[in-house]
């Protein structure tokens, strides 16, 4: 067994080094990619370790190998080894990056190795993980995001429940301002994904990124302008940060967690963690996703994607089968924070908070899968965030915004 590799040696070597041929021996060699779902490096490391020992102790004939990647230039690394044919034989993408891939021909499908359990996965992270009617990835994982709210803010304003819907989330807005709170702790920095921003709300009313087709998008619709006037009226009801258009969503040293503002409607489990940390865990309140016309939450799955240059290609697929069984998941899940992909799965020990998220897993949605999902995302934030500048009102932003997307998604690039 060659030993998980540290993060920053893995980077350092990037797609230099071929993990995907011979080792040199009668074994099969298969090296994954692996990102810091468990954000503690010393447990991540260790929990990988473990892995490799027990995979190889059941499968003698395969040398398999675990990459410590850091989450930093993913993309290019991941197009640059598929592009090269080097690097990695397996590798976990989310959903946003699958259908690029896919339309590529620079990976496998497997639908053969979960097919045995298929009906055991949630059906969300089967479809997430699934373009052009083949299964691209294999779910190990599934994040859901959920509402948190400093229920004793709420309670000072006289605003109990907090707010469940969009509508109620609007109403708030001046109860709050009147105690010097906003409401909504809106991360209006272009670099903070719209996924955890203004999608969600997007969703929420109806809206989608992108037209059916794929050729055009559908944000600067009625549902996107009025998802966008939500957050312009809230503002304007001092229900948003001042520094709303600038700033990130960390919670530590946040203004929820200094109680200048009282809820975030995009956040994982591990912020609510760091949230109760802040403020008393008692005082922490997890809500179901915002109601427009219908509850959405952003949750996606982390799948392992089967490079199509591989050269043990059964064999990494009985690596990915022994990540994805039940009890490596539970492992998994207990170790990251995150949730099993798989329905047949109890996770040890989990928190609270987490069976609270839990509950939101039912509304997961992955966002629009399109291969230049990415790319529109840039072109869009800034122009949300100009508009939360007051330099351009709902429809003129969206609709200056939808101009260029649509300029993007009719170009070969």
């Amino acid at each position: 067994m060659r030993k998980t590799a540290a993060v920053g040696i893995a980077a350092a070597l990037g797609v230099a080094v071929a993990g995907c041929g011979s080792s040199g021996s009668d074994k099969s060699a298969v090296t994954l990619w692996m990102y810091p779902v468990i954000a503690d490096q010393a447990k991540s490391q260790a929990f990988w370790g473990k892995v490799e020992k027990d995979f190889e102790a059941k499968n003698p004939t395969v040398d398999v190998k675990v990459d410590l990647q850091p989450w930093e230039g993913r993309q290019e690394k991941v197009t640059t080894a598929l592009i090269s044919k080097k690097g990695f034989d397996l590798v976990v993408l989310g959903p946003d990056q699958i259908p690029q891939y896919a339309q590529q021909g620079t990976v496998e499908a497997v639908d053969d190795v979960i097919a045995a359990d298929r009906a055991k996965y949630l059906p969300n992270s089967l479809s997430a993980l699934t373009a052009n009617g083949k299964l691209y990835g294999v779910p190990i994982y599934q994040t859901i995001t959920a509402p948190i709210y400093n229920k004793k803010l709420f309670a000072e304003a006289g605003v109990d429940p907090a707010p469940q819907t969009l509508a109620e989330l609007k109403a708030a807005a001046p109860k709050l301002a009147a105690k010097k709170v906003a409401v909504l702790d809106y991360p209006g920095k272009p670099e903070v994904s719209l996924n955890q921003s203004f999608y969600p709300l997007l969703w929420a009313n109806g809206g989608s990124v992108f037209a059916p087709d794929g050729k055009s998008v559908a944000f600067d619709g009625p549902e996107g302008v009025a998802s966008l006037q939500l957050l312009l009226d809230l503002k304007a009801a001092g229900g948003l940060p001042e520094n709303t258009a600038s700033k990130g969503n960390d919670i530590e040293g946040g203004l929820l967690a200094a109680g200048k503002t009282a809820m975030y409607h995009a956040a994982t489990a591990l912020q609510a963690t760091q949230l109760g940390a802040a403020i008393g865990a008692e005082n922490v309140g997890i809500g179901l996703p915002l109601e427009g016309t219908k509850r959405v939450a952003f949750g996606i799955p982390g799948g392992l994607v089967l490079a199509k240059h591989s050269e043990n290609k059964d064999a990494a697929k009985k690596f990915a089968a022994f990540l994805a069984s039940p009890e490596v998941s539970a492992q998994l899940a207990k170790e990251s924070g995150f949730f099993p992909a798989r329905t047949d799965v109890t996770v040890p020990d989990q928190s609270a908070e987490a069976k609270e998220f839990a509950k939101s897993l039912q509304y997961a949605f992955p966002g629009d899968a399109h291969p230049k999902a990415r790319q529109v995302m840039g072109v869009l934030a800034p122009h949300i965030q100009a508009a939360l500048l007051g330099k351009e009102d709902a429809k003129t932003a969206l609709d200056a915004a939808a101009k260029e997307a649509d300029a993007l998604l009719s170009s070969g690039g």
